[in-house]
């Protein structure tokens, strides 16, 4: 985490029209700092140096701007799996390094991460959607798409009989989130003796798509 105070010293006045990168900036590191739910719009204009009022010229409301750092957050996820993917090495090893670059990025960038899985999508008037069931968001199918084609690309002949890969995309995401949450949570236990998350989730992986490889129809 990027350790951070929001003194006067610390401010991004609003110059040269980049006032809504500056909001977005500010609202990814008070996430970072404080979760998801501690900050409101009148702290984002603070640490920027603009009245409150000035921030409606780009966003209707908090949500909105939520659901910006999140889509700015999962481009940059996407773009670092995508790089893994395209790396050296035999397929599965370049596979488990989008998990391992997926672990990175929460570290890296907890309010990016925490952004893209808890901002909800909001409707065209600013405010999230009420009186239905929420839609999954496209940032979270297009996540999944990415492990599932990673997976056909890893393994082309696919698995033994029965076995869907977006299964194993599914298993696969939740041991790195998981693990990713815990550790981020400081709830994973190290010391001696101990598998790193980096171990946790190479062991996992290897499991699952052994695992699926050897299920018999």
């Amino acid at each position: 985490m990027r350790p951070w105070r929001s003194g006067p010293s610390d401010r991004r006045g609003y110059h040269h029209g980049n006032l809504k990168e500056a909001l977005i900036e500010a609202a990814r590191r008070f996430i970072a700092e404080r979760g998801i739910g501690g900050f409101t719009l009148v702290d984002a204009a603070r640490l920027v140096g603009v009245s409150p009022a000035a921030l409606y010229r780009h966003f209707r409301g908090r949500e909105a701007l939520l659901e910006e750092v999140a889509e700015r957050g999962f481009t940059e996820l996407a773009a670092r799996l995508a790089r893994a993917l395209r790396g050296p090495g035999t397929p599965l090893e370049r596979f488990t390094r989008m998990g391992e670059a997926y672990l990175t990025f929460a570290e890296e960038e907890p309010g990016y991460y925490a952004a893209i899985f808890e901002a909800r999508p909001v409707g065209p008037d600013g405010c999230p959607p009420g009186g239905e069931a929420p839609a999954q968001a496209p940032r979270d199918r297009d996540a999944f798409g990415l492990l599932v084609e990673a997976l056909r690309s890893t393994f082309p002949d696919g698995f033994s009989a029965g076995v869907d890969p977006r299964f194993v995309a599914l298993e696969v995401w939740a041991l790195s989130h998981g693990i990713a949450t815990l550790a981020a949570a400081g709830r994973l236990p190290t010391g001696p003796g101990l598998p790193t998350k980096y171990d946790l989730l190479r062991a996992g992986v290897l499991a699952m798509v052994h695992g699926a490889t050897a299920r018999a129809g």
